[in-house]
């Protein structure tokens, strides 16, 4: 069963690369199917080509494709775009993926007993669409797809620290939980009121409320780390929403946003449709000073998110600081900096601080991410009776490598390996050990890049 879905996996990115050498022979085309003049060309280079492109953002005619980031959430303008694009006269269509191959050691030094070794392959695949109506109108489309629970199983894999939703009737504590089968499935429409302001309605099932930054397997900063964050549950969880309706209006780089959405989060069946509640809220502003950056605040009110504990509801508040930069020689620095806090009634609030740093030179990827996050005796499924209502100071220090050994039409497949540290509360050394110690190695599958701006 996992081998064939690695091939089903692989088959796809392949497929759809060599779709992308034939159609990137063509001249670029505007939406409604006509030849872009040179001048009206948007300032990104094919990474082995000079041809320029006038691709759109997903929710803007007006706005850079590279600004795309999850949901309706805004990268830099800068952003390195992976993927694989293709047209038809009247549509753009693009594919996006991510899998690792990978031996995954949460405890080198066996000092606990709560850490894990398995092999895995965290995976992803997204497909989107979008096509100019009328003048001033954009529809557009998008689709995402995990096999994470056919592949590893619908208890996740090995992460220690992480917590976050329940499987058979328990907390998964300790393991990131798997993304569901169907992980996107939105449309919006676009209109623009002018060449600085537009109105955008978006409608998932399931999708992303505007709440958070950008999710983590969609920045650029950590797009070479098979990990969550362990800060996934302050932060980007709500990025699976088994009902959103979002409303958004830009004017020039600012945007407001107004979700409605469902709380509670997915169920430990992955491959079916929850019930779509609506009975949450969140906000959003988003600001791109320039085209290196990307900055937002958001604040959410997520009624009882959690199965195993229905009456609880959290108020999450987040705010983040993208930036990326082009270097020369097909190179970027991709760097992410957000802070999340979790309020529930009768509780104090738990905060949580994480940066993450890439480094991109041709082949070769360098990586980091620091983390600080407060975790409660609920999050780590300890005993109330003995620690009472303790919050549990975790920090993590992440770095790694990849570097790409083949490259099949414009997809590669890279080699790597990350270290991680972790530095928990010494309250808790007689469960995990002192300073306990994870290793991965992997194989990763990704599209190469596509488009970039020159720098």
């Amino acid at each position: 069963m996992k081998k064939s879905v690695f091939v089903l996996i692989a088959s796809s990115l392949l497929f759809a690369a060599r779709a992308q050498h034939r159609d990137s022979m063509q001249m670029p085309m505007r939406h409604d199917g006509h030849t872009m003049p040179a001048h009206d060309t948007m300032p990104m280079m094919h990474e082995h080509a000079s041809m320029k492109h006038n691709m759109s953002h997903s929710y803007s005619l007006h706005l850079p494709m590279s600004r795309n980031g999850s949901g309706t959430g805004w990268l830099p303008d800068a952003s390195p775009m992976y993927g694989t694009m293709y047209h038809t006269p009247k549509w753009m269509y693009m594919l996006h993926g991510n899998l690792f191959l990978r031996y995954n050691n949460q405890d080198l030094r066996n000092k606990g007993s709560r850490g894990g070794s398995e092999f895995d392959a965290p995976n992803w695949i997204m497909f989107m669409g979008q096509r100019q109506t009328g003048r001033s109108g954009l529809f557009h489309f998008s689709t995402m797809f995990s096999l994470d629970a056919p592949v590893g199983g619908s208890d996740g894999y090995p992460l220690l620290f992480q917590s976050g939703e329940a499987y058979k009737g328990r907390p998964i504590v300790d393991r990131q939980h798997p993304h569901d089968l169907f992980s996107e499935l939105s449309v919006a429409y676009t209109q623009a009121l002018s060449k600085k302001t537009d109105l955008t309605l978006y409608l998932a099932y399931p999708g992303e409320p505007a709440l958070g930054p950008v999710a983590f397997m969609h920045r650029p900063s950590a797009l070479d780390n098979p990990d969550a964050p362990l800060s996934h549950h302050w932060t980007d969880a709500t990025h699976i929403t088994f009902g959103v309706a979002t409303l958004g209006l830009r004017h020039g780089n600012f945007k407001i946003e107004a979700s409605s959405f469902t709380g509670r989060e997915p169920d430990e069946h992955r491959y079916d449709f929850d019930k779509p509640r609506f009975d949450s809220w969140s906000g959003r502003l988003s600001y791109n000073p320039s085209s290196r950056w990307a900055l937002q605040v958001s604040h959410g009110f997520i009624r009882s998110p959690e199965l195993l504990h229905p009456d609880e509801d959290v108020n999450r508040t987040t705010a983040s600081v993208l930036y990326s930069k082009p270097l020369l020689g097909e190179g970027t620095v991709n760097l992410t900096a957000v802070w999340g806090l979790n309020k529930t009634a009768g509780h104090d609030g738990e905060n949580s601080a994480l940066a993450e740093a890439s480094w991109r030179k041709k082949r070769l990827a360098l990586y980091g991410r620091y983390e600080w996050v407060q975790k409660s005796v609920e999050e780590l499924a300890l005993d109330a009776g003995f620690f009472g209502g303790a919050l549990f100071p975790v920090q993590a220090l992440t770095g790694g490598f990849n570097y790409d050994l083949l490259t099949i039409g414009k997809a590669r497949i890279a080699g790597g390996a990350q270290l991680t540290v972790y530095d928990p509360d010494d309250r808790l050394n007689a469960l995990y050990g002192r300073h306990p110690l994870a290793v991965e190695l992997y194989l990763r599958l990704y599209p190469s890049l596509m488009m970039r701006m020159k720098n």
